[in-house]
């Protein structure tokens, strides 16, 4: 029982700051009635039915067969991580941007192992990854964060979406021209996946499909949220129950955690005047640097009370998930696999290989450091 608790907190850190900061938070405000106004169940609700319909599209492998179709034709080595980015990129616009890496990771690795050029795959996972974050921003569904601020600021889902349009355009070129620069020279390999993925079941992309569609309609507020979450939780129950087990619940309540440090902090009078005055009029700068240490959705979270420029907030928190590994959560996946993969060719590989793959952390910083730099270059002019 030890080392699970051991586990858990390092696997799940932001989880358990924010517990603990909600707890400390109530030393401050006595709990009373009005807690039950600090919850809101809309994100959460809609939240709860995305992660639920994602992963039953997952588990009929969906993703993966659609994946394994389209990067078994491609030969060129160029080519092939030129597709994975772009795979990165626009799934996890709809599907989120830590379920498009959990996804694409683990195949990209599989594929570009056939080239042997350790030091292509090294930065064609940092592209995905910086992809996957980028691509995430123009979507309401995109990400976590972007869920939250959407609702906390009544966005309609035009208004949003234009909004974040001229990043996305800007960071489909900037990660373009990165594939291609940093993929100097091009081979051909062998790119076909040993063990095939099996056709996913019509009937039940067909079903998924239909549920994805209604948490679409409730996130624009044509269906109300508890009759979407009625309906697809009873699907669910009947077309398969072990994707509830798949869940990220560890994220809902990190944001239920938060929910009550926020609605505390807004009630002691000296934080809430200190932070409003930090945050106002800095919300792009504030999102930024606030998200290299906590990540880009729990500063969304913990920043949105303290402003009413919930345009700003969106855009900084979005360009804010670029940066430190830790800057937006997804990152940690692709690093996860990436040093699973590392240990193991430790053994087999030469030292050459080993030491042109290495270097991990300093590639991806230097790259999102300057992906950072270009947008916000891009927000000042704009702005």
């Amino acid at each position: 029982m030890k080392n699970f608790l051991i586990e858990k907190c390092k696997n799940d850190t932001i989880l358990v700051i924010s517990f603990f900061l909600a707890v400390i938070s109530c030393f401050f405000v006595t709990p009373d009635a009005g807690y039950v106004d600090y919850i809101n169940v809309r994100v959460l609700a809609i939240l709860f039915a995305l992660m639920l319909v994602v992963q039953a599209f997952v588990r009929i492998g969906c993703f993966s067969f659609v994946t394994q179709k389209l990067i078994g034709a491609v030969k060129s080595e160029k080519l092939l991580s030129l597709l994975l980015v772009y795979l990165s990129l626009f799934s996890s616009m709809l599907i989120t941007n830590d379920v498009a890496l959990v996804t694409l990771i683990p195949f990209a690795i599989m594929v570009l192992s056939a080239f042997h050029d350790a030091r292509r795959m090294k930065y064609t996972l940092i592209l995905m990854t910086a992809a996957a974050n980028l691509g995430s921003m123009l979507t309401p569904i995109g990400n976590p964060q972007n869920l939250y601020l959407y609702t906390e600021f009544g966005f309609s889902a035009g208004s949003f979406m234009k909004l974040m349009l001229p990043y996305s355009v800007a960071s489909l070129i900037l990660i373009t021209a990165f594939v291609f620069i940093l993929n100097k020279t091009d081979k051909t390999a062998d790119t076909a996946v040993a063990e095939p993925v099996p056709t996913p079941d019509i009937k039940r992309v067909l079903l998924y499909t239909a549920l994805f569609a209604c948490c679409i309609l409730t996130v624009t507020g044509t269906i109300h949220y508890l009759v979407m979450l009625a309906l697809v939780i009873l699907v669910m129950l009947l077309a398969d129950r072990k994707a509830f087990l798949n869940v990220d619940y560890s994220l809902l309540f990190t944001f239920t955690f938060f929910f009550v440090l926020i609605g505390n902090l807004g009630r002691i009078d000296m934080i809430r005047n200190a932070l409003s005055n930090l945050v106002n009029g800095h919300e792009v700068a504030t999102a930024v640097l606030s998200s290299q240490a906590i990540s880009n959705v729990p500063a969304a979270m913990l920043l949105s009370p303290f402003t009413d420029n919930g345009r700003a907030l969106v855009v900084g928190v979005n360009l804010g998930g670029l940066g430190t590994l830790i800057a937006s959560m997804a990152s940690l996946i692709t690093y996860k696999f990436y040093a699973k993969h590392r240990r193991e060719l430790a053994a087999t590989a030469t030292d050459t290989q080993v030491k042109e793959g290495g270097h991990y952390l300093l590639s991806f910083t230097w790259v999102s450091l300057f992906l950072l730099a270009a947008l916000l270059g891009l927000y000042a002019i704009l702005s």
